[in-house]
């Protein structure tokens, strides 16, 4: 029996329409582009603020920086601060973003991740005192969102206050708050000027 050639013709269009959506399709993927990888970018930090309270009678000096539009624009507002001679200062130290709303507590992220993150406190240009870390890692190591600020002679000079984000907190020295041998990168530097009276 002959199959009636009416049929092939009809079938071989469906057939071929078929092949074709496969082909286009799979052309359509392949030459679909991925995503971009955005690197991970840092937080910004508009705001520090470092707080001093005396241990003996309470008095408060705070230290503080403002950057709200950020590098290149306005320079940053600074806040210096007097302090006491052979006193014993509480520090805390804030940080923040004030660029967004809302404001975005960059400290409390850096306690989560305080294993990752050590601050260091250098003293400059003849200021007479020791600053010690107060809050540590779970592997023991500092992280200085919590120090003690303890004033030595009359003096003046500069507290440069930094942060280093995945420093090598077992290098030598480095658990001591000497930043030499710590690596890792820079989030902010700040530069207070200190008067002890």
């Amino acid at each position: 029996m002959k199959i009636p050639l009416f049929r092939l013709p009809s079938f071989i269009p469906i057939l071929s329409l078929f092949s074709s959506f496969i082909f286009l399709f799979s052309i359509s993927c392949t030459k679909e582009k991925p995503d971009p990888i955005i690197p991970n970018e840092e937080e910004l930090i508009s705001t520090m603020i470092y707080t001093l309270i005396d241990t003996l009678n309470n008095d408060t000096v705070i230290l503080s920086f403002h950057d709200l539009d950020g590098d290149g624009g306005d320079p940053p507002i600074i806040t210096s601060g007097v302090l006491t001679a052979n006193a014993s200062y509480i520090g805390l130290l804030q940080l923040f973003n004030e660029t967004v709303s809302p404001v975005l507590d960059i400290g409390a992220e850096i306690e989560e991740e305080a294993d990752e993150h050590q601050f260091f406190y250098l003293l400059e240009n003849n200021l007479d005192a020791i600053v010690t870390y107060s809050d540590f890692d779970s592997n023991g190591y500092p992280v200085g969102l919590h120090t003690v600020f303890s004033s030595a002679s009359v003096s003046s000079g500069q507290l440069t206050i930094i942060l280093r984000h995945e420093p090598d907190k077992s290098a030598p020295g480095v658990s001591d708050g000497d930043i030499e041998n710590a690596g890792g990168e820079t989030d902010i530097q700040v530069s207070f000027q200190i008067s002890i009276q």
